[in-house]
């Protein structure tokens, strides 16, 4: 797992323990400018290959507002680290549609290719609630509670990380299934 998050790994790790063994690589790759969270994961993914020549993952992340056209997009954390949740709230101001989905883009890379997992969390913005939370978890409501209500333990069963995470699991699953058979 390439990534400068320690946690994310651990958490990546896991997830896959027993089926995977996951080693955190704390390498900083280069983010290309895109509004599509799979092809900034793609890029990423084929930096550390490149450097490292090794199987890996990376992870890109982004924050969807239906009303706002997409925005904040893949340049949530920017946005986060600028305006925050209060700049965001101001946007929404007088804003009936209030929908929004994080979206978390999973790329693995080994010696033929890159392919990318995708996770959709779908929700709606909300006056703040809950504890501090991570970035826009007090604003991003699913099922009635916002991230930041919920326990990390219930936020990481639901995430749209995990989401990605189940469909890179199920992958190789069925990967090393017919990996098997052959």
């Amino acid at each position: 797992m390439v990534t400068s998050n320690a946690d994310k790994a651990r958490e990546v790790a896991a997830y896959f323990a027993g089926l995977l063994e996951v080693e955190h690589v704390a390498l900083e790759c280069p983010e290309l400018h895109h509004s599509d969270v799979g092809e900034i994961a793609r890029g990423k993914a084929a930096y550390a290959y490149e450097v490292l020549s090794r199987p890996l993952i990376v992870d890109d992340t982004g924050f969807f507002i239906d009303a706002l056209n997409g925005f904040p997009g893949s340049c949530a954390a920017y946005v986060h680290d600028t305006i925050g949740n209060a700049g965001i709230l101001k946007l929404m101001e007088g804003v009936a549609d209030r929908g929004a989905h994080f979206e978390t883009a999973i790329a693995f890379a080994r010696e033929d290719g890159i392919r990318v997992f995708r996770g959709v969390l779908p929700g709606v913005i909300v006056t703040p609630r809950g504890g501090e939370g991570f970035g826009y978890d007090p604003i991003f409501a699913c099922g009635g509670r916002t991230l930041a209500e919920m326990t990390l333990a219930e936020k990481s069963r639901i995430s749209h990380r995990a989401r990605a995470l189940e469909a890179f699991r199920a992958w190789i699953e069925r990967e090393g299934t017919s990996q098997h058979n052959r």
